[in-house]
């Protein structure tokens, strides 16, 4: 984001102060790190401007209010995450392919922790927020298509109960990044114990 310029009576003289400057980066990084600690209902432009040491004038030239803001920031981590998803392709085989895709989840696990934000946006008459809904729909869409591809190949090669159904396969590899780690057992530890009982269960 450029400088902005912001006009400051002083003493009777008009003096001119620079907004101190932010990239999108910095801008998307802190609305992150607002909704995670504050949850939606919690989350304010002057709490982004009080992060970013800017007013909240400054944040207000590019957003009229929250929801423009969460769903734009929404929309980047969701290209982020497709963009990655979609290396999956470079695997050559199931297992391969199932370890890059729990790896991949738990290290961008922010994004599906912000999910529940997006869904108390509601279905405004903003023009911006409706038009990125509907964005960000799309964009669910063309994970659940990569993620389509990623289930056949399980099933081609024998690796996935037939009788499953495609969504709960995925549903439960994903909600694997929800269960707390209450013993801090070492990341890469723990991502190999929730592999393997996801493909094997906990019976002996």
């Amino acid at each position: 984001m450029p400088g902005l310029v912001e006009v400051i009576p002083c003493n009777g003289v008009i003096a001119i102060a620079r907004e101190r400057k932010f990239t999108t980066d910095d801008l998307f990084r802190e609305t992150g790190h607002v909704l995670l600690e504050l949850g939606y209902e919690g989350f304010t432009i002057s709490a982004i401007a009080e992060r970013l040491q800017v007013s909240r004038s400054a944040l207000y030239k590019y957003y009229d209010n929250k929801d423009e803001l969460i769903s734009d920031f929404m929309i980047h981590e969701m290209n982020r995450f497709l963009d990655e998803l979609r290396e999956i392709e470079r695997e050559p085989d199931f297992e391969s392919r199932f370890r890059f895709l729990l790896e991949l989840i738990f290290r961008r696990r922010m994004i599906h922790e912000l999910l529940d934000s997006v869904r108390l946006i509601p279905k405004s008459a903003n023009p911006k927020v409706r038009a990125n809904l509907e964005r960000l729909d799309r964009l669910h869409l063309d994970m659940y298509a990569c993620l389509g591809s990623f289930v056949a190949l399980g099933r081609r090669e024998g690796r996935l109960r037939s009788h499953l159904p495609d969504g709960l396969v995925l549903g439960f590899i994903f909600q694997s990044i929800m269960i707390p780690n209450h013993e801090g057992i070492p990341h890469d530890q723990w991502v190999a114990a929730v592999g393997d009982i996801l493909r094997s269960g906990i019976m002996n």
